[in-house]
């Protein structure tokens, strides 16, 4: 068999593998799942009328603190998921089946790309839930278009790829699960230090450049100028570029470290 149809055929086997681990060890899944969801709830119900007078100086309401926070938290979920991909990863390495792999005749490449779709699935599905929960509690995007809908998915799978080839990555240099949760803590971390909460603007002026000079920020903005509305600007192109540069620092930098000899 070619190179191009094994690697397919490989891949689709170690994605199957992968969803079938997550379907029978959902804990994992769930604990992650459960961070942004209450992080809305307690956002919305416990600081809501607060932040939303101090957004709308004011004279806002709930639910335009809700329309805020919303595309903030979809983001934040796509970072707690793939924190479960640089655990998966660390265990598959530290637990011999990797090593397994290496004596088979398995393309090379397939156990990583099985990771990293199965992650960005799980991702787009997570994003579903916490949106749905969004939804319930009042969340409208009633002015989007259907292509706005559709760069908003673009969006969420293309930062999801990103932030997932950087989960491999930790996950590949770490020794066991427990230091890969803490190695891609960051990606849960960078969300509450953005604009997911409240407006960079409205930040200490030395706080304001930590806020805006990273990844999450400039795609919350253009998330949610593309589900509400609002002003995008040089946002969206700024999204996209990070997007595009933690995938090919993140490709080359697992890649790299899963090509090494065997620990």
């Amino acid at each position: 068999m070619s190179s191009l149809p094994l690697a397919v055929r490989d891949s689709s086997t170690m994605l199957r593998r992968n969803l079938l681990h997550a379907r029978r060890y959902p804990s994992m899944t769930l604990n992650l799942l459960l961070t942004p969801i209450m992080m809305l709830l307690l956002f919305v119900y416990i600081f809501g009328d607060v932040m939303s007078a101090g957004i709308g100086g004011g004279g806002a309401d709930r639910s335009d603190y809700i329309a805020y926070i919303v595309p903030g938290l979809l983001l934040m979920t796509i970072g707690s998921t793939t924190i479960g991909t640089a655990v998966s990863v660390s265990n598959d390495m530290t637990e011999g089946i990797v090593a397994r792999f290496r004596t088979m005749a398995v393309h090379r490449g397939s156990v990583i790309v099985g990771h990293v779709v199965g992650s960005v699935l799980q991702s787009v599905i997570s994003v579903a839930l916490v949106g749905a929960v969004g939804v319930a509690i009042g969340f409208r995007s009633t002015d989007a278009t259907a292509l706005e809908w559709l760069a908003a998915f673009g969006l969420l799978v293309l930062f999801a790829t990103a932030l997932t080839w950087i989960a491999v990555g930790m996950g590949l240099i770490s020794p066991n699960a427990e230091a890969a949760s803490n190695n891609a803590m960051p990606l849960i971390l960078l969300p509450l230090l953005s604009s997911a909460f409240i407006p960079v603007d409205t930040m200490p002026g030395w706080f304001q450049p930590i806020a805006e000079y990273q990844p999450f920020t400039p795609a919350i903005e253009t998330l949610r100028g593309l589900l509400l509305g609002t002003e995008i600007g040089h946002n969206g192109w700024l999204a996209v570029a990070w997007c595009l540069g933690l995938t090919v620092l993140g490709y080359l930098w697992s890649t790299s470290k899963f090509n090494e000899d065997p620990r």
